[in-house]
């Protein structure tokens, strides 16, 4: 099935067409920066014009950086609060006219990296732990996904663990890789503590230079790295999508392109 995936950032919105049989990736991606204060109208508009770069009518998924329930985000990262309670399949069907499944971003891109990347075939616990401008997670059981799972927000000695052990912490307090690196392996072992997973994998931007902090990393279960790298996201997306799909959960409207 082919399906155009869409990773809503709060720096920038990018998609590409997607064969979810295969998790291959049908044209370069196409990426607009987000407006600046980060509004539902705004931002559906950006989506929309990379529905429209790609001619696209098929169905559409979404991976939204919050946590979403039946296409309704209930909490919105880096993004304007006008996002809590919006129904963002919905709104995006409307303006779009293409089937839409909204979902969130850290578990699509989860998804992906299950299906397609490191976690393909490996069964039992597996975390997925992102590392960026905040700590994404996914949570998967035999390939089983547990939604909006959002265990960056754990608090860890009375703090939220994502303002403590992120990247953007990181360069935020102009911490060293060593400094940084025992608050994230701090992190990991308070996960470790609480799931037990078979394996934790690695993922977003900072997984690239795990070669800075992987001699602070010590816990009590198996460490990957994420293979899908920048096309996790919108791979994710897509896959998602399909999943709603199958499902019939999906959101249909009539076309508008206006």
């Amino acid at each position: 099935m082919e399906i155009l995936g869409i990773d809503i950032g709060g720096s920038g919105i990018k998609g590409a067409p997607v064969e979810t049989e295969t998790g291959q990736m049908l044209a370069p991606r196409f990426r607009l920066p987000t407006p600046e204060a980060a509004k539902p109208e705004a931002m559906i508009e950006i989506i929309n014009e990379i529905v429209q770069f790609f001619q696209w009518t098929k169905p559409i998924g979404c991976g939204f950086p919050g946590v979403v329930r039946n296409g309704v985000a209930l909490s919105a990262v880096n993004l304007s609060n006008k996002w809590v309670g919006y129904h963002a399949a919905a709104r995006i069907a409307e303006k779009t006219g293409c089937p839409t499944c909204v979902f969130n971003d850290a578990d699509a891109a989860g998804l992906a990296e299950v299906m397609f990347g490191t976690g393909k075939d490996r069964r039992g616990v597996i975390l997925v732990v992102t590392i960026g401008t905040g700590l994404g997670t996914a949570l998967f059981t035999d390939g089983h996904l547990l939604p909006n799972a959002e265990l960056g927000h754990i608090e860890i000695g009375g703090e939220d663990a994502e303002w403590r052990a992120s990247d953007a912490a990181r360069k935020r307090e102009k911490l060293s890789w060593k400094k940084w690196g025992q608050r994230f392996n701090r992190y990991l072992n308070t996960l470790c503590m609480l799931l037990s997973p078979d394996l934790i994998i690695l993922g977003g931007g900072t997984s690239s230079k795990y070669e800075k902090f992987s001699r602070y990393i010590s816990v009590p279960t198996e460490i990957e790295l994420a293979t899908m790298l920048n096309e996790a996201g919108i791979v994710g997306a897509a896959l998602a999508g399909g999943i709603c799909l199958a499902n019939d959960e999906a959101v249909h409207s009539a076309p508008s392109r206006s």
